[in-house]
């Protein structure tokens, strides 16, 4: 038990690091890199309550966090690379 406290709380410390990442990084992909790393880190910390408190409820909570980290670094990174996020396919 208190291993998972442990991590919990450097889980914890570590997302400070990357929020700093997040405000100050210099470039827009040192942003959307901190941004996938801190919705990791949120579902780890998701899980680590889960395992704390016992319940299962919180794994459909990590499964949502999951999609939604990767729908908006799938986007961020399109808008980088293309500078729109949805093509609208105007040939005219």
């Amino acid at each position: 038990m208190i291993l998972f406290w442990a991590s919990l709380v450097l889980i914890v410390v570590s997302m400070a690091i990357i929020l700093y990442r997040l405000i100050k990084g210099p470039t827009a992909p040192d942003r959307v890199i901190a941004l996938d790393a801190m919705g990791v880190t949120l579902i780890s910390v998701v899980g680590l309550l889960s395992i704390l408190v016992g319940t299962r409820f919180f794994l459909e909570v990590i499964l949502l966090l999951a999609i939604l980290s990767f729908l908006g670094t799938v986007a961020f990174s399109k808008f980088i690379e293309k500078g729109e996020v949805f093509d609208r396919g105007d040939s005219d």
